[in-house]
């Protein structure tokens, strides 16, 4: 009897990537120079999902607003969005703030800024002369629609898709074949994200053993108050602020977790919340939240809806400050919170994009050398990981905190599925059957009333 358990076990995803993940960190602490070798099996993984990236994001939004079949509807959802983007947003940098403030992790490092080596982060700074404001409005519209498919440029596609989708729900039915041959080309692009998942175990092995190999357990050490400080303000706002928007829901952060902890395992491992996302698209509309909405607000707040890189930003740029004895009085601190507003928009999911805009926020503020991150360097990786984990649950959350506000979420069967019940499954089954999903619906509700 335990052999087939254990079979059972193993098949699972979360188990296989939980297991890739520890393997890597004894390979790369035991066996650090094979460790560093691991590397392209994670880049390999990463490449694969962002391959398919533009055409899922493409055909999910203009998929989702056409189909609202009204304009004023995809204006309203887009609002509420980012209504609620920009609070979470001016949260998660207040608590970054305030705790940093609190803690003071950089303070007695001492550091003298003309002894740092800024050549090491040279790739840094000339990406961040192009992250200012201007150059993010100017990035949204691009130079050729071709251009930014090839490209992967996510703003510009989501900015074209919106376009393209808003002219289709004004045309009106006479566009249904063509949406209906961009949902056949989703469904069929979500069935090459499952082939590629059976190799989420591998990539993230690789990933974890490069971090371990390349930068050290010891490396945490060091810099070990910052860490501390950064994995317990992103456990507090996941808990508290993520927790009670669930909660006016009327649905558990916790049975959300539990029903993408696959999706977690793989952003942990792979420090990229990129790799999850088609799956993330699966899985929110799976549990009831309405297509137009998944596919609109999901893929708009990995690109406007970055918690866990806000927290991380705060908290690095004063960290800079306190660990070269830098004073920055309330309104120094107050204008770094409004850049941070700013250059904290369009961070993508891949690992690297938030140090990015630190630099970009350090380059503009004038007062916080922008040499500076080198003190970071060993330990981003480390950070990346948590900031990716609070992104992918932020997003999450609010997918689904729109929908609810639209009225988009259908709360039995959400319910059904976060609590794990049968007839959730059954439901799953039923409409794959063909039978209607209103009436699978009530088969399924029915069956858990008794």
């Amino acid at each position: 009897m335990a052999i087939p358990r254990i079979r059972g076990l193993l098949s699972k995803l979360y188990v296989q990537v939980l297991i890739g993940i520890v393997a890597g960190v004894l390979l790369g602490h035991y066996a650090p120079d094979i460790g560093q070798q691991m590397k392209p099996l994670g880049d390999i993984f990463i490449k694969l999902i962002k391959m398919l990236l533009a055409p899922i994001i493409f055909a999910s939004v203009v998929v989702g607003i056409a189909r609202m079949n009204n304009v004023q509807q995809a204006g309203r959802v887009g609002a509420k969005a980012f209504i609620y983007f920009e609070i979470a947003s001016t949260l998660a940098l207040g608590i970054g703030m305030l705790v940093v403030n609190v803690f003071q992790p950089g303070v007695g490092m001492n550091i003298d800024p003309a002894k740092l080596d800024a050549s090491a982060i040279t790739s840094y700074t000339q990406k961040a002369q192009q992250h200012g404001v201007l150059d993010f409005i100017m990035g949204i519209v691009p130079n050729s629609v071709v251009g930014a498919f090839a490209n992967g440029d996510m703003l510009p596609i989501i900015f074209f898709s919106i376009l393209l989708a808003v002219a289709l729900a004004k045309i009106g039915p006479r566009t249904a074949p063509f949406v209906d041959m961009l949902d056949m080309f989703l469904q069929g692009m979500f069935g090459v994200v499952r082939l590629v998942m059976y190799v989420a175990p591998i990539g993230a092995f690789g990933g974890m053993a490069f971090t371990i190999a390349k930068y050290g357990i010891g490396t945490l050490s060091s810099l070990g108050m910052l860490i501390l400080c950064l994995y317990l303000t992103s456990g507090v706002f996941i808990v508290v602020v993520l927790g009670s928007v669930m909660r006016l829901c009327g649905l558990s952060l916790w049975q959300f977790c539990r029903y993408i902890k696959d999706e977690i395992l793989i952003t942990l491992g792979t420090a990229s919340t990129e790799a999850v996302l088609p799956q993330m698209l699966v899985k929110l509309e799976r549990m009831g939240c309405a297509k137009p909405v998944v596919g609109m607000v999901l893929p708009t707040g990995y690109t406007f809806n970055a918690d866990g890189t806000a927290i991380y930003l705060t908290m690095a740029a004063l960290f800079i400050a306190q660990a070269m004895n830098i004073h920055l009085t309330f309104w120094d601190q107050a204008l770094i919170l409004g850049v941070l507003l700013l250059t904290s928009k369009g961070s993508a999911g891949v690992a690297g994009a938030g140090f990015v805009a630190l630099a970009a926020t350090l380059a503009s503020m004038h007062k916080i050398p922008v040499a500076g991150l080198v003190l970071l360097l060993g330990v981003d990786r480390f950070l990346t990981e948590v900031r990716a984990l609070t992104n992918l649950i932020g997003n999450g959350v609010a997918t689904i905190a729109v929908a609810k506000w639209e009225g988009a979420l259908d709360m039995d069967r959400a319910r059904a599925v976060l609590s794990g019940e049968l007839a959730a499954v059954q439901h799953e089954v039923a409409v794959e059957d063909g039978q209607h999903p209103a009436a699978a619906r009530d088969t399924a509700l029915g069956q858990l009333s008794h």
